[in-house]
């Protein structure tokens, strides 16, 4: 088996934006299922807003998608988003990260959005929507910030050590 590592390019925000928009498809099939499965093990009783069982919810769909996007990554280092564009997520040496490079990149993308979102919506606003539009400038200047990098990694790369690359057409045939 060859072990040299596939010839890449760093990926710039169109080709991310593009798995992200085809990545939302499966996901929100993935956030269906484990809502039903936790609606069923509720005996359909509904989650009462701010108590244990909605943030144990929130944190169940949050670890189903951070599995989805995890598994993909270290499977084969691409989800169903970033197959059709030839793209992955590779380590530094451009092999397939460690499971903790992958857990530390997911989770470095989403919670700090996710707190954002979490503290803004603790203050008084006029507008019921402004603590989302917070956490979304707060998920967007993550990947913005491959605009800016001198090798075009987002954020919660440099964080995790990863790097989203574009595969020649001729190492995606390997």
């Amino acid at each position: 088996m060859d072990s040299t590592p596939p010839v890449a390019t760093p990926a710039h925000l169109g080709w991310r934006l593009a798995a992200l928009s085809y990545d939302l498809f499966p996901v929100i099939a993935l956030v269906f299922a484990a809502s039903a499965l936790m609606l069923l093990l509720r005996g359909g009783e509904p989650v009462t807003p701010e108590s244990a069982g909605a943030y144990l919810e929130m944190a169940w769909l949050w670890t189903a998608c951070g599995a989805y996007f995890v598994l993909s990554w270290r499977r084969g280092g691409q989800t169903l988003g970033m197959r059709p564009w030839r793209l992955r997520v590779v380590d530094a040496q451009g092999r397939t990260p460690s499971w903790a490079a992958l857990c530390a990149r997911y989770a470095a993308a989403t919670l700090p959005a996710l707190g954002a979102l979490y503290l803004a919506a603790l203050l008084p606003w006029a507008d019921r929507l402004m603590p989302y539009w917070i956490a979304c400038a707060v998920a967007a200047a993550g990947p913005l910030w491959s605009l800016v990098d001198g090798e075009s990694r987002a954020l919660y790369e440099r964080w995790s050590g990863t790097r989203f690359v574009r595969l020649s057409a001729a190492s995606a045939d390997r």
